[in-house]
């Protein structure tokens, strides 16, 4: 199967009149229905009343959250307490939150400038890691596909903007292009993508917290189904990514509810 942001297919931009290339994966087999489930479950999120007067406080901390869920897919799983007690100095949680809490000042850069975007997320994500010359310079062989992903973050489509943070979460995991931290960086492109495209634009749900649940080894298992290119693998990280995404809003509605308690 020949994904649409892959070197050589169509770009995500349709023209005028022209069929939108991201469409027909809706009918792969679960993935609609995947789509709508997760949509619902992020809509049940934003009609909490307590985003009426504290949705700072909801992000805040749904940020918080992501940042060590997403460390924990790394291999690095520290307590929620540790985090906000300011008590762990490990690299990957320290560049899963300078990435998490540099999100914001991103929003309006990503859909217009995608790679200065994603060079300055691996700067946050491997300071620690990688020697200053090489932060946020992708190796070479990943320009071509980089190319394809770039038109895609700024293209317009009718798929729903779960299935596009799948894909730019997919395209950059698989493709690895800067060698460390790509993972972090993948998984913040993709929450990134689901608050500009309108999915979540108050970044109140924790998508990364979703894929912890759901494990490690399913989600290794389901990014190489989408490496692979073909139909069912493609369709299984789509239909793992939605799953993951509603299980981050249920996180962010138990944020929600802990507030209101008080």
């Amino acid at each position: 199967m020949s994904i649409p942001v892959r070197p050589g297919a169509a770009r995500a931009t349709a023209r005028p009149g022209a069929p939108d290339p991201l469409l027909p994966l809706l009918d792969l087999p679960g993935v609609r229905a995947a789509a709508d489930s997760a949509r619902a479950g992020v809509d049940r999120l934003l009609g909490h009343k307590v985003l009426r007067r504290e949705s700072a406080g909801v992000s805040t901390e749904s940020a918080l959250r992501g940042a060590r869920a997403s460390a924990a897919l790394e291999g690095v799983d520290v307590p929620l307490a540790d985090l906000r007690a300011g008590a762990v100095d490990d690299p990957v949680v320290q560049g899963s939150l300078r990435l998490s809490a540099g999100l914001g000042g991103m929003i309006d850069t990503w859909p217009k400038a995608p790679g200065q975007v994603l060079a300055r997320m691996h700067v946050l994500a491997a300071s620690d890691r990688v020697a200053n010359a090489h932060l946020g310079r992708p190796a070479p062989h990943a320009g071509p596909r980089l190319s394809g992903l770039f038109s895609l973050v700024t293209g317009r489509t009718a798929a729903p903007a779960v299935i596009v943070a799948a894909l730019v979460h997919g395209e950059i995991a698989a493709l690895a292009p800067f060698g460390v931290a790509d993972g972090l960086v993948a998984r913040a492109a993709a929450r990134l993508t689901g608050i500009t495209r309108g999915l979540d634009p108050k970044a109140v749900s924790a998508p990364e917290v979703g894929f912890a649940e759901l494990g490690a080894a399913a989600y290794a298992e389901a990014l190489a189904g989408y490496a692979s290119g073909e139909p069912a693998g493609v369709a299984r990280w789509l239909v793992h990514c939605c799953q993951a995404t509603e299980h981050g809003a249920l996180e962010g509605l138990a944020i929600c509810e802990s507030l209101l308690r008080g």
